[in-house]
């Protein structure tokens, strides 16, 4: 999935630093999906749906577990979670998207990145 996403946005024009972020949320939102929401059961399914324009790329990721509160997730910047080595995902997730949202009861993940370099602009003037 990380694969084909990235080569849309190359085939697309994206430069690199975009690719890079888009990268590492969709990798981190993934790896949540996979170990928190479905707790490595082979059973449940993680859906994935992307949407790509010039100005923007927006990808949901879905999974089968019983959901989470987001504003319960402890801040890993506060001094005493630094040692604590899990729990930087979704600081990095809101670190490098533009914006980010839960639905389904924390069941899904909504991530929108709006393209940084200037050939966007360029090419639709």
């Amino acid at each position: 999935v990380i694969d084909v996403v990235l080569n849309r946005l190359r085939q697309s024009g994206w430069h690199e630093n975009d690719s890079f972020a888009v990268h590492v949320a969709l990798q981190e939102s993934l790896s949540n999906a996979i170990k928190h929401g479905n707790r490595y059961d082979p059973m449940r399914r993680i859906f994935v749906s992307c949407r790509l324009t010039k100005q923007e790329i927006e990808i949901s990721v879905r999974d089968e577990g019983s959901g989470f509160d987001p504003s319960k997730v402890p801040d890993p910047t506060l001094p005493e979670n630094l040692c604590i080595p899990s729990g930087r995902g979704l600081k990095l997730i809101t670190g490098f998207m533009d914006y980010v949202s839960f639905r389904d009861g924390g069941r899904e993940i909504v991530m929108r990145r709006l393209r940084r370099d200037s050939s966007a602009s360029q090419a639709t003037s």
